[in-house]
């Protein structure tokens, strides 16, 4: 399992994340969300930032799937899908992520012939809280 690398800013996204939370960082003056979390809004530069809780769901943006060769921890697992999610309440925001064919379900438990761009996805949360994305 990946074990996600966090920082200050960052962190919050992973503590809800642990408690099935999706949130996305969001400027404090201006309310313009942003990802990935950084201290200062890119359209208005203040420093003021809040956490607010997303719908969880989104369509696949864009996708791959990784076939072997591949890193010796990830090639057993091959072939699985890397999609890039965007939320539905958040446009701006894409998130990436596996289609999985349930929550804490292997990464290439979903037939990678089942995936489209513009496929409607929802979030689960798997195992440590790392949010996954099972097809609507």
């Amino acid at each position: 399992m990946l074990t996600p690398v966090t920082d200050a800013a960052g962190a919050p996204f992973w503590e809800y994340a642990a408690r099935g939370e999706l949130r996305v960082q969001a400027c404090g003056d201006c309310g313009e969300p942003r990802f990935p979390p950084r201290p200062c809004c890119p359209h208005c530069q203040s420093f003021a930032a809040k956490w607010r809780p997303v719908s969880g769901q989104g369509r696949v943006w864009s996708y791959v799937v990784p076939h072997p060769p591949l890193l010796p921890e990830y090639a057993a697992q091959a072939p699985y899908n890397v999609v890039v999610v965007e939320l539905a309440d958040a446009p701006r925001i894409r998130l990436v992520g596996n289609v999985v064919s349930r929550a804490g379900a292997p990464l290439g438990s979903v037939d990678p012939g089942r995936l489209r761009i513009g496929a409607r996805v929802h979030v689960v949360f798997g195992d440590g809280g790392l949010p996954q994305w099972v097809l609507a």
